[in-house]
């Protein structure tokens, strides 16, 4: 069973920054794709970015494309998204999440595997 905890929301400014953290822990987590949804009040749970097993594919919402950067150390079992030029419309409550990789399913595709608590972000002057 893997555990997923997120750390690194916070309050930030518009145009600031975050990195959000997501530290796995129960398993071997580079044998997961791991990644971010986010869900905003009133608006449906969307996927943000996800990262393949190996580390060498990634993917991003158009919404956050060039704006957030996913990475991961497997050494550490640590998944990142370094979020950049943040607007209010990156509010939400973001949430790690694994997927089982296979040879037929590499990225965050659902069904998702585990999902962790969530961390807020809030974007706000």
């Amino acid at each position: 069973q893997l555990q997923l905890v997120e750390s690194g929301g916070g309050l930030v400014q518009p145009g600031g920054s975050l990195r959000l953290s997501c530290a796995a822990s129960g398993g071997t987590s580079n044998y997961y794709a791991i990644g971010w949804f986010r869900q905003a009040p009133g608006k449906e749970r969307e996927g943000v970015s996800c990262i393949s097993s190996s580390g060498r594919t990634t993917n991003y919402a158009d919404s956050v494309r060039g704006r957030f950067t996913i990475s991961r150390d497997n050494a550490k079992n640590t998944v990142y998204l370094q979020m950049n030029g943040l607007k209010p419309e990156d509010t939400a409550i973001y949430y790690c999440v694994a997927v089982i990789s296979t040879t037929f399913r590499t990225m965050c595709v659902p069904p998702i595997d585990y999902w962790g608590q969530g961390t807020q972000v809030t974007v706000s002057s």
